[in-house]
Parts: structure tokens; C-alpha cells; sequence
């Protein structure tokens, strides 16, 4: 789509409003709205004026001055305005040096695309994620000097199942068995079939929705794999359109991983693959798990620099919450076919060239979808490049092994600070084709470590009252 092309779809369309957007450093979508009038082709090279310095992990105050640049591939009408508005998603460019900003996601994810093409392994990256999230009716949270509580609710909570409600109808999904009894167990079938329908408007296919594990609302619903800074763009409409729908009916979504005690998680698999002139690089007929040599030095990249990898793809302290034995999590660092207890999964839902994939089950969606799949991306290059081997795949329960067994299999780290100090440590691997700065991966580190790490680590947590209050 041209500039011309986008004015001509906002006048098709009836816009009144363009938005235009781009995400901060930690993952959060950002915009601001403009008339309609404002809609020219200057606008998509002279670009548009706003403050670095008050976005998160941009700018210092002194040089805040930054523009944004629409993509017209982008352009889409929102589902969810009542004044029909166009959005636009944008990348950052300095005004000064007319270069697009190294801090901005957006670019990182196109320059990992440019660099996988430059290495002549592969010209296309291919990933495919599955978002997990919950769906809530009630949520309050409160931090001061003298308390600290959180509290959520839902109807389909089990939790719930001897509440008066005047009356209680039952047919609450019990702890660990909400995948995935029918209605009207399932309560939100035609919530997430709109969600799906919203989605689809603004140009993301879906291929199927479902209630997940836990009690609570918890759900999935999958998008069509696609190129890399693509996919990314589409994760953002995906919690837009997940958040607004669900606001839409009075209630809300949440991507945190971990919000309830001891239920399943919300993890956010990642299905990948690599092709080289419409050829699938990770097939080969015959191997274990139909996997070509290719695929599994993939791997053995994403093993290798796996804890590293989890301070931009399970980024936050809430993500070691879910990173835990007993949960369907993937914290065991090995690779198997079907084996949902291992970190990199084969389906072997097709024997099919075009269906062979690896699949990373170590991500959350708290993470940034551009720095994420790039940073997955790199590490399976390094692994090809370096030809690391993934060691032999374990086709076993990995939570029931033998304890002299279990002792020889490598862990992820468990908590946040763990993980930045192993990206600290190993980052030279994102650094190749000038895709991560070094001064990207040092103001993530400080700020995850300011902002995140140490505002946790300093206050009483409320279980330490009842572990500790009558020493």
C-alpha cells in the first residue's frame, strides 16, 4: 500500500481521525490522533513530532525531540472507535540524523529480518505465537506504606462455586480442567468468537479459539503464523482487540503470566521456522521428528542462550511465577517431539514440508513481541552458524524423572534478576548485523533492574506475615 493508497482507503472508509502508533521499550502500544486533514504523503517522509523523553526507555529530556514515521502497509480502520478512525503503525526516526531510532522495537525486528537475508541461511522467518490470557470480572491492587493487597474475580471462577449468587448456577471450571469442556462450563464461547470477528476486520487470520487449563476465564485464541515484524504488529492487535472487547461487555483481559495461585499459568508458545526460496529449511523427511539438521542447530541456539533469552521473551518478575515445576511449564532446557514438559517442542500434528516447525514454549505475552522474536531469531542463527548441538531429545515426562536423571538436565534461571544478569553476560549474539545496541541491551537491563527488579525485591510481600509476623 502507497501513501496515495492510504489516503484513498481513508476516504473509501469515511476516517475522520487517523491514529497513529508505536510501541515503548517494555511492550506497551502508544498513539496519539490527528484530523483527518493532516492525512498527506508528506506525512509518511517529513513524519510526525512528539516528546522522547516521556516514553519509557527513550529518550533523555535533553534530546527528547523525535518523529514518527507511518508505515502505509499498516494502514487499518479501528473496529472499536465510534468516530471512524485510520490507524497508522510507526517506526521512530531522530530528527536530527534522519536515522531510524536504534531504541525503537519496530526497527530491531526489521533489521533481524535484513540480517537473516544477509547470512544467505534463510530469506524468510516465519513465527507463529500462541497468545495465552485471562478474562476477569473484577480486579483491585493497592500498594502504600502500611498495606499491600491484590484482588481479582471471576465468574467462572471455582473459587466462586458455593458463593451465593442468587442464584449460584454452578458449572464452574475446577482448578486445572478448564481445557475444554463445552457450554456452559465454557462461559465465554461468543465473548472470544467476537474477539475473533474483531480481529479478523483488522486483517488477522485466525485459525481457532478455546477455553484454556485454568479456572477463570482463561483463553487462547490462535493467529495464522506470519513473517517476522508482521507477526509482531499483529500481537499488538491482538491484545487491542482482546482488551477492548472484552472491556466492551464489562469485563477484562490480562496477559500477566501468572495472576492466579496455583493454576496454570499464560504462556505464549512461539512456533518458528526458516525458508530459503519457498523451501522449508527445518524439514527433512526421515530424522527425528522429520527435523533437518538445520533445524536442530535452531535449537541448540535457542538452548544455549536460553537464559539470556528470557529477559526479553519471559521479561518480567511475574514471569518466574509461571516458570515453575508443576505447570505445564517449559523450564526444562531440551527438546522433544510432542513433549510438552521440554523448553523446544516438534509437533507432529503433519508429516507436511509446509507444517514443520519447532516450537519455543518458554515465552510469555508480558514480553515485547518485536525484541522477543528477534531475539529468538538471533539465537537460533548463532546456533546454526555455530552448528550447536541440542544433545539428544528426551521423549519422557520430564517432571517424573529419576532424581540422578533430573540432575542432568539444565534449568532456566528463576527469577528476573537471574536472567539479566545471564543477558549481561551473553549478549554478543544480538549484537550481530547491528540488530541489538549495545545500548539497547544496557538500558533494558536498567531499566528492568530500576523499575521492576528492585521495586519488588523492597516490599513486604503479604505471605511474609504469615510466614514471619510471630517471630
Amino acid at each position: 500500500m502507497t501513501p496515495k493508497d492510504v489516503i484513498k482507503l481513508a476516504n473509501d472508509r469515511g476516517a475522520k481521525i487517523v491514529d497513529l502508533r508505536f510501541i515503548d521499550l517494555p511492550g506497551l502500544w502508544q498513539h496519539f490522533s490527528m484530523s483527518r486533514r493532516e492525512l498527506t504523503e508528506e506525512l509518511f517522509t517529513d513524519g510526525v513530532g512528539f516528546d522522547g523523553s516521556s516514553i519509557r526507555g527513550f529518550q533523555a529530556i535533553h534530546e527528547s525531540d523525535m518523529l514518527l514515521i507511518p508505515d502505509p502497509a499498516t494502514a487499518i480502520m479501528d473496529p472499536f472507535t465510534a468516530v471512524p478512525t485510520l490507524v497508522l503503525i510507526c517506526n521512530i526516526m531522530d530528527p536530527v540524523t534522519r536515522q531510524l531510532y536504534s531504541r525503537d522495537p519496530r526497527y530491531i525486528a526489521q533489521k533481524a529480518e535484513a540480517y537473516l537475508k544477509s547470512t544467505a541461511l534463510a530469506d524468510t522467518s516465519y513465527f507463529g505465537p500462541e497468545l495465552e490470557f485471562f478474562v476477569f470480572d473484577d480486579v483491585r491492587f493497592d500498594q502504600s506504606y502500611q498495606h499491600g493487597y491484590y484482588f481479582i474475580d471471576s465468574e467462572e471462577g471455582f473459587w466462586n462455586a458455593g458463593k451465593e449468587e442468587k442464584p449460584n448456577l454452578g458449572y464452574k471450571p475446577r482448578y486445572k480442567q478448564g481445557y475444554f469442556p463445552v457450554p456452559p462450563m465454557d462461559k465465554l464461547q461468543d465473548l472470544r468468537s467476537e474477539m475473533v470477528l474483531s480481529l479478523e476486520s483488522v486483517g488477522v487470520p485466525i485459525e481457532v479459539h478455546h477455553h484454556e487449563v485454568a479456572t477463570a476465564g482463561q483463553c487462547e485464541i490462535d493467529m495464522r503464523f506470519d513473517t517476522l515484524t508482521k507477526m509482531a504488529d499483529k500481537v499488538l492487535w491482538y491484545k487491542y482487540c482482546v482488551k477492548n472487547t472484552a472491556r466492551k461487555h464489562g469485563k477484562t483481559a490480562t496477559f500477566m503470566p501468572k495472576p492466579i495461585f496455583q493454576d496454570n499459568g499464560s504462556g505464549m508458545h512461539v512456533h518458528q521456522s526458516l525458508w530459503k526460496g519457498g523451501k522449508n529449511t527445518f524439514w527433512e523427511l526421515g530424522g527425528y521428528g522429520d527435523l533437518s539438521a538445520t533445524a536442530r542447530y535452531y535449537i541448540g541456539g535457542l538452548l544455549k542462550h536460553a537464559p539470556a533469552l528470557c529477559a526479553f521473551i519471559a521479561p518480567t518478575t511475574n514471569s518466574y511465577r509461571r516458570l515453575v515445576p508443576g505447570y505445564e511449564a517449559p523450564i526444562n532446557l531440551v527438546y522433544s517431539q510432542r513433549n510438552r514438559s521440554a523448553a523446544a517442542r516438534i509437533p507432529l500434528y503433519s508429516k507436511s514440508e509446509r507444517a514443520k516447525r519447532i516450537e519455543f514454549r518458554t515465552p510469555d505475552p508480558s514480553c515485547n513481541a518485536y525484541l522477543a522474536f528477534s531475539a529468538m531469531l538471533m539465537a537460533g542463527i548463532d546456533g546454526i552458524q555455530k552448528k550447536l548441538d541440542p544433545g539428544q531429545p528426551i521423549d519422557k515426562d520430564l517432571y517424573e524423572l529419576e532424581p540422578e536423571e533430573a540432575r542432568e538436565i539444565k534449568q532456566l534461571p528463576g527469577s528476573l534478576g537471574e536472567v539479566l544478569d545471564a543477558l549481561e553476560a551473553d549478549h554478543e549474539f544480538l549484537l550481530k548485523g547491528d540488530v541489538f545496541t549495545p545500548d539497547l541491551i544496557e538500558t533494558w537491563i536498567e531499566y528492568k533492574r530500576k523499575n521492576e527488579v528492585d521495586p519488588i525485591r523492597l516490599r513486604p510481600h503479604p505471605w511474609e506475615f504469615a510466614l514471619y509476623f510471630d517471630i
